[in-house]
C-alpha cells in the first residue's frame, strides 16, 4: 500500500514485494473498502465436522465400554450409527487426539516363559521383602498400575 501511495503503478508496487498485478489490485480494493481490516486474511472455519461433539463423545464412550474393537468394526459402527464415513488415517488421528489408541489384544505374549506366574510370585516376594511362608498365604496380592505425571516424577 505504501508503494501505491508513493505513486507506483499496480505492477511496480507488486514487483517490489514479489506479488502479481492482480493480487496488488485485489489488495488495493480491499484496502479502499475496509482499510487494514480488509487486508487481514479471513478464514471461513473449514468444513463442518461429520460428527457433532456430542456424537463424538458418545462414540468414545461406546468404544471404551465395548473393548476390544478392530478398526474395521469402528468404521462399521460409525457408518451404521451415524451414517457417515471417515478415512482410516483421519479417524485414527481424531481418536488419538481424544486420548484413545488402537491396540492389538493378545491372549498371551509369545515371549512369556512357561513358569511366568512362579517367577512373578518369587520376584514380587523379593521386592516386597516377604518371606516364603508369607507368600504362600491365601491373601491375594493386588497390583495397580498408574502413570506418573511429569510434575510428580522424581
Amino acid at each position: 500500500m505504501k508503494n501505491l501511495y508513493a505513486g507506483d503503478t499496480h505492477e511496480e508496487a507488486g514487483d517490489r514485494v514479489g506479488i502479481s498485478r492482480s493480487t496488488t489490485r485485489r489488495w488495493a480494493r480491499a484496502w479502499n473498502e475496509a482499510g487494514v481490516e480488509g487486508l487481514r486474511p479471513g478464514f471461513g472455519g473449514g468444513r463442518p465436522p461429520k460428527l457433532t461433539n456430542e456424537q463424538f463423545d458418545e462414540l468414545c464412550d461406546i468404544l471404551e465400554e465395548g473393548q476390544p474393537w478392530t478398526p474395521r468394526a469402528i468404521h462399521a459402527l460409525i457408518e451404521d450409527r451415524y451414517g457417515v464415513t471417515y478415512h482410516p488415517a483421519h479417524l485414527s488421528r481424531k481418536l488419538r487426539a481424544a486420548g484413545m489408541n488402537y491396540a492389538k489384544p493378545r491372549p498371551m505374549d509369545p515371549r512369556r516363559p512357561a513358569d511366568a506366574e512362579e517367577i512373578l510370585a518369587e520376584r514380587l516376594g523379593q521386592a516386597l521383602g516377604e518371606d516364603d511362608h508369607e507368600a504362600e498365604e491365601d491373601d491375594p496380592i493386588v497390583l495397580g498400575f498408574f502413570r506418573r505425571s511429569v510434575a510428580t516424577a522424581i
